[in-house]
C-alpha cells in the first residue's frame, strides 16, 4: 500500500510540476519588474496582459506573396512552391516590452542607455541566426551578460533600468529588426517579432539584465 501511495504522489507531483515552474517564473518575473519601480499589483498585471498579448500578432504591412524552394532526399529534389509571407509584432513578447522601455527612458541616463543599446544590439547581431521555418535563434546569455555588465559600469547609480532597456532594444533592432531583409527573403509564413510570448528572448533579456544588474 505504501508503494502505491508512492507512486500516487509522485504521479501528483509530475502532473502539477509544469504548473509549479510557471507560478515561480511568473513570480519571477513579477519580482523583476517591481525591482524596476512598479508596485507588485502593476507587475503582476503586467505580466499577465504579456501572456494574455502573446496570443495577438500585429501584422506589420501587408501579406505578400513569396516563392520558396522545398528541397527532398538531401536536394536531389527541388521544388518552388509560393506561399503567403508576412511580418508581424507580438503584443506580448515586445509590444509591452517597448512601452516599459518607453516608461523607463526618462528615468535612465541618455548616454549610458545609448552606448549600452548599441553593444547589445551589435552582440544580438553577431550571436543570432535566422532559421527558415522557425525564427530568430540567439542564445540570451550573451546579451544579457553584455547589458548587465555595460549598465553596471556606466550607470551604476541605476543599473537595473538601464540594462532592462538596452536588453529589450538591443535584442529587437540586433536580433530581429537587422535580420528583416533576410527574413522577407527566407520566410515561410507569418513571422513575428517576439512571438514566443512573455516567454520570448526579448522581454527575457530585458528581466534578467535587470535581475541581474540589481543584485
Amino acid at each position: 500500500m505504501s508503494s502505491f501511495y508512492l507512486l500516487f504522489f509522485i504521479v501528483i507531483g509530475l502532473l502539477l510540476l509544469p504548473f509549479l515552474v510557471v507560478f515561480l517564473i511568473f513570480n519571477l518575473f513579477t519580482a523583476g519588474l517591481v525591482q524596476l519601480g512598479m508596485s507588485p499589483g502593476l507587475g503582476l498585471l503586467v505580466v499577465l496582459l504579456m501572456l494574455f498579448g502573446s496570443f495577438i500578432n500585429i501584422p506589420l504591412g501587408k501579406k505578400k506573396v513569396v516563392k520558396i524552394e522545398d528541397r527532398r532526399f538531401f536536394g536531389a529534389l527541388k521544388r518552388k512552391r509560393a506561399t503567403n509571407g508576412r511580418i508581424s509584432i507580438n503584443l506580448g513578447g515586445a509590444v509591452i516590452p517597448l512601452f516599459i522601455v518607453a516608461y523607463l527612458v526618462f528615468q535612465v541616463p541618455l548616454p549610458a542607455a545609448l552606448i549600452s543599446t548599441l553593444v547589445v544590439t551589435l552582440v544580438s547581431y553577431k550571436i543570432s541566426k535566422f532559421i527558415p521555418g522557425l525564427g530568430i535563434a540567439m542564445p540570451v546569455i550573451f546579451p544579457v551578460l553584455t547589458a548587465v555588465l555595460i549598465s553596471l559600469l556606466l550607470a551604476p547609480e541605476n543599473p537595473e533600468a538601464v540594462a532592462f532597456v538596452s536588453g529589450v532594444l538591443g535584442v529587437i533592432i540586433g536580433g530581429d529588426l537587422l535580420h528583416l531583409p533576410k527574413v522577407l527573403r527566407h520566410s515561410r509564413g507569418v513571422m513575428s517579432i517576439g512571438g514566443a510570448g512573455v516567454f520570448d528572448g526579448i522581454f527575457m533579456v530585458g528581466i534578467i539584465s535587470a535581475m541581474l544588474a540589481g543584485l
